[in-house]
């Protein structure tokens, strides 16, 4: 019985050696490395920025750049919703830091790269004081209201969200361009 049993595995061996001859010998030379651009750059990071509609505080997705960090976030969120946000009724009771600038020629839903203004040079400093995240605005800030200071403080938070998941965020501070510092924590932020 067991001399019927290798006829077709040995009528199955020149088939197997002439498809792997085939696939192997396709016409198409070897080329070697082939240099196309940079490497993958995954995930574009995005943060959380928090606009005004009606009163209250509504979060938003920006990308911002890589590693995502305070401070970027809250330049992200001084640079104003964008035309489509703006459409949507969302502001912001921060002072415009300068002149508006065009936004992309594509604004539109899928538009996570910011608003239509440019936040100035030194325009936010962080730090980490004794537990707490301070975030500092320059003096074109003036002088904020409760909800301006909520603005910054969850979009702080948000970023500390992203920075380290599944940790509490620290308390934050904003300390406005008039010299008065203010308290914000995440218990005053909407979810989501």
């Amino acid at each position: 019985m067991t001399a019927p049993a290798r006829r077709p595995a040995r009528r199955a061996a020149p088939l197997l050696a002439l498809a792997l001859w085939a696939l192997t010998s396709c016409g198409i030379p070897t080329t070697g490395v082939v240099e196309a651009g940079g490497p993958a750059g995954g995930v574009v990071p995005t943060v959380r920025v928090y606009f005004v509609v009606d009163g209250r505080l509504v979060g938003v997705p920006r990308r911002v750049a890589a590693p995502v960090d305070v401070r970027s976030a809250v330049e992200s969120l001084l640079q104003g919703p964008t035309r489509l946000e703006g459409a949507k009724r969302m502001t912001t009771l921060l002072s415009p830091p300068a002149p508006a600038l065009p936004t992309s020629p594509a604004d539109t839903d899928t538009d996570l790269e910011g608003g239509g203004r440019a936040a100035p040079i030194d325009a936010v400093r962080v730090s980490d004081e004794g537990g707490r995240i301070v975030v500092r605005l320059s003096p074109w800030a003036g002088k904020l209201t409760p909800l301006a200071v909520d603005q910054v403080a969850c979009t702080a938070v948000a970023a500390q969200r992203v920075i380290r998941p599944g940790d509490e965020p620290r308390p934050v501070s904003v300390a406005g361009g008039d010299g008065r510092t203010f308290q914000g924590t995440a218990a005053r932020c909407p979810a989501g």
